[in-house]
């Protein structure tokens, strides 16, 4: 018999509760100021668009509030706690990031890699829902025709709404 610890998994969040915050932030890369005094709130139920010119941050913004690099001065939250306290795996079970450029260098099935997205919640209550749930997401992002092609030979619109799922 194997034993595995289980890892307690977060709470829904409320319609509304703020679920990332950036207030302040400053980003360098490079030696250039990318993000200078930003400023945003996104709310769990909100979509929210960010849009500007080609180098204006808005990826490192993202990036930023992700947790995927550290901001040089400001506060960057996720869930009302600094980003930098979370582990790895605690950011990836309360956040998603869907990447511009989507790659694979190995040829897996499409729903492998749709099952990839369950690792956060291995040795969790949630995993013995894995299977349902990669089913869901297979239905919610159209790609049940896509699920026995690997990754590798979808064109870039079918890359994404593997990610997507």
């Amino acid at each position: 018999m194997r034993w595995m610890r289980q890892i307690e998994v977060p709470a829904p969040v409320p319609p509304g509760a703020v679920i990332a915050s950036a207030t302040g932030v400053h980003v360098r890369i490079g030696g250039n100021a990318i993000l200078h005094g930003v400023d945003i709130e996104v709310r769990a139920g909100e979509i929210v668009g960010l849009a500007g010119p080609n180098g204006a941050g808005k990826t490192t913004l993202f990036n930023a509030l992700a947790g995927d690099i550290v901001a040089e001065a400001g506060d960057v939250r996720v869930h009302g706690e600094p980003v930098a306290s979370w582990t790895a795996r605690e950011l990836a079970q309360r956040r998603a990031v869907l990447p511009q450029q989507i790659q694979m260098s190995f040829p897996f099935r499409v729903r492998d890699v749709v099952a990839m997205g369950r690792a956060p919640w291995i040795g969790t209550d949630r995993q013995d829902a894995d299977e349902a749930a990669v089913e869901r997401a297979i239905v919610a992002a159209d790609i049940e025709s896509l699920v026995a092609r690997q990754f590798t030979s979808l064109s870039g619109g079918e890359r994404a709404r593997v990610a997507y799922a």
